[in-house]
């Protein structure tokens, strides 16, 4: 897969994710991908991910990883294709599971 096509498949889960928030919360994930929001972006990543590390408490989740990843990934692109099989990858199983 070209990097024109990780990306393009990385900006297809972005999109995704976007419809499933609640409106508000869909415009900040908008937001925050914008290419002059890399100090914001690197933050909430960063905070994404420590959140999903302490799981255990209420409200924090795992989910928090992988969206963290994700929204750093945008400016890491060596994160880019890892995490797009990834997201391939449970997207099949998910499919699986349904069936």
């Amino acid at each position: 897969m070209s990097d024109e096509a990780t990306r393009a498949e990385l900006d297809r889960y972005f999109l995704w994710i976007e419809q499933q928030l609640p409106e508000r919360l869909g415009r900040i994930l908008h937001w925050l991908r914008q290419p002059w929001m890399l100090l914001a972006r690197i933050a909430v990543s960063i905070l994404l991910i420590i959140g999903g590390v302490f799981a255990f408490l209420p409200v924090l989740g795992f989910w928090m990883i992988p969206l963290g990843l994700m929204i750093i990934a945008q400016d890491l692109p060596f994160l880019q294709k890892p995490l797009v099989r990834l997201f391939q990858w449970s997207e099949r199983k998910w499919a699986d599971w349904r069936s």
